[in-house]
């Protein structure tokens, strides 16, 4: 765990990132059925997907904005009906949930530990996930983006869960797969694991001295 000297003694607080930590990445068949509503590749929509997300995910835009823009950048038009069918879709894209982790997020409160989540996550899909993801309320905070206004990498969305938690940046461990949140995290002092796999975030772990890993998946 690059950047990183502390041991679980002096750990308080476990910060989870959502997508791709606590929920599976979307299958290939999800990724390539979204593309086709845009007549592009899978590459290329991962271009244009990412190119106005920042504002969708802290809520300055709207779907349909959202959506609209990307079909506008990769020269195409949503077609009648299908904005409501896009908009499910990457809705059920993110919410294939990682129950190892969510367990494992369970085990951690059980034993002493506060947990959190740290989300860049759109308005629509945290009205989602807060209907059917009971699991929410074993968190001792959570941080979305869309309702708080503020998105990873800024330091503010930190310091808010971190004040949420009541621990000081030294207390806490952040676990996200993006190298640009890992930084982020790391320059306010807070012990970061970039998640990459589930063999690598055990041997992370195990290196912070970690006892309680999550099952594999």
């Amino acid at each position: 765990m690059s950047g990183s000297n502390h041991q679980q003694s002096d750990v308080k607080a476990v910060i989870f990132d959502y997508g791709e930590v606590l929920c599976h990445p979307p299958t290939s068949a999800e990724t390539r059925r979204l593309a086709s509503f845009f007549g592009v590749n899978v590459d290329r929509l991962s271009a244009l997907w990412e190119r106005n997300r920042g504002p969708y995910d802290r809520g300055d835009l709207t779907a349909e904005a959202y959506w609209s823009m990307l079909a506008a950048d990769a020269g195409s038009t949503i077609g009648p009906g299908q904005m409501e069918e896009i908009c499910e879709l990457d809705m059920a894209m993110w919410s294939n949930v990682n129950s190892s982790m969510v367990e494992w997020a369970r085990q951690l409160g059980s034993s002493g530990f506060k947990v959190g989540l740290l989300s860049n996550m759109h308005p629509d899909m945290v009205t989602h996930c807060r209907k059917h993801f009971s699991w929410l309320k074993d968190f001792d905070f959570v941080t979305f983006s869309g309702e708080v206004r503020l998105i990873k990498p800024d330091p503010a969305i930190y310091e808010h869960t971190l004040r949420g938690l009541g621990v000081a940046a030294s207390e806490a461990v952040f676990l996200d797969d993006r190298a640009v949140n890992i930084d982020a995290a790391r320059k306010l002092g807070i012990t970061a694991i970039h998640v990459r796999s589930m063999a690598l975030l055990r041997n992370d772990l195990q290196a912070a001295g970690f006892a309680i890993f999550p099952a594999s998946s």
